[in-house]
């Protein structure tokens, strides 16, 4: 993706980021735990409700007009003004203003990429996620979450469909090709990833890999 002004890039948790800089830029990154606004919401679904952290089939960045990116700006630099000042009630004016934050930019993401404008989201696609966030390296197969779920297969793809764009298989393959790459960064070897994925053989593993990117877990590796 290429930055220019009026430019916002998301990333889900875990997902690789590298940046190649060809001239001097300036921006914020923003990062934020989990754990940070499931002390303030009690919503289960709060962070699946964003369009841009689970929308596969849709671009994760956006330009927005300079008018409407300014009015995003200053909450951003809210959120640096306090952390500059910090009181014993900033924990709940930071949760407020990220909150405001990240509504305002799903629904200006909502209308750029003409997805549904508001943040409802089934209750078994939430529940989907987050049992393959628990289990994608044991569970590989549609059929084994729609059976511990208790749902039919058929309602699972349709309602992945619906909120990511992609098959359950897909989305459970995004998810493993993901974090595949994440430990190619790390220095074990590829046997021992192969096995820490539960991969029967490496080569099994190899044509997974070639067949989501295109090139071979050796050859990712080295271009790093």
């Amino acid at each position: 993706m290429t930055i220019g002004p009026g430019t916002i890039i998301f990333t889900s948790p875990g997902q690789i980021r590298r940046w190649k800089v060809r001239q001097p830029a300036s921006g914020y990154t923003l990062f934020f735990d989990k754990d940070f606004l499931n002390l303030f919401f009690t919503d289960d679904l709060f962070l699946y409700r964003f369009q841009f952290f689970h929308q596969y089939s849709s671009p994760t960045n956006m330009k927005m007009p300079l008018r409407i990116f300014r009015e995003t700006l200053k909450l951003v630099a809210g959120i640096e003004g306090e952390f500059n000042q910090l009181q014993n009630d900033s924990g709940h004016l930071l949760r407020a203003i990220l909150y405001q934050l990240l509504v305002v930019l799903n629904r200006y993401y909502a209308a750029t990429h003409h997805l549904q404008d508001n943040i409802y989201i089934h209750p078994d696609f939430f529940r989907f996620r987050s049992l393959l966030e628990k289990k994608f390296i044991t569970y590989h197969q549609v059929v084994t979450y729609a059976q511990i779920l208790n749902i039919s297969t058929n309602h699972l793809n349709k309602i992945c469909r619906q909120y990511s764009g992609y098959s359950a298989q897909q989305v459970i393959h995004n998810k493993l090709i993901s974090e595949i790459k994440r430990e190619l960064y790390s220095n074990k070897s590829i046997k021992e990833i192969v096995y820490q994925f539960e991969f029967s053989d490496p080569s099994n593993f190899n044509r997974f890999f070639k067949k989501m990117t295109g090139t071979t877990a050796l050859e990712y590796r080295n271009s790093l």
